[in-house]
């Protein structure tokens, strides 16, 4: 169960536009758009020198997995991904320390203070 550090943090928000202004500034990084389908949701990919990248996301309808935590806790951090060695060893040793993992791959916000955690291959 070996963390290798973060491959990247997702951040919620109601104006898309908005944020990528603010962040295009902090950052000094010009950002990549995407829309997602499958998600309902807009996006937008800031990718850092280090391979981290720090996307930010809001929600094209209600239908969007977004669209429930932005209303209920508004703009924020709304996953936190780690590099791990292996993700499938790694959920079951954090499910033995009484977390809520899902399908391998997330923590469950419930366990980890109300930030979804994610769990990605280091070696992709």
């Amino acid at each position: 169960m070996a963390f290798r550090g973060v491959d990247h943090i997702v951040i919620r928000v109601h104006d898309l536009d908005q944020a990528v202004e603010t962040y295009r500034a902090i950052l000094d990084v010009e950002p990549e758009r995407a829309s997602s389908a499958e998600l309902h949701a807009d996006q937008a990919f800031f990718h850092l020198e280090n391979g981290t990248f720090v996307e930010l996301i809001t929600p094209t309808d209600d239908a969007s997995p977004i669209a429930g935590p932005l209303a209920k806790r508004g703009e924020g951090i709304h996953t936190i991904a780690f590099r791990v060695d292996d993700r499938a060893a790694t959920a079951q040793g954090l499910a033995g320390k009484d977390l809520r993992v899902i399908a391998d791959t997330f923590v469950h916000p419930g366990s980890a203070h109300g930030v979804l955690l994610q769990l990605t291959d280091a070696r992709r």
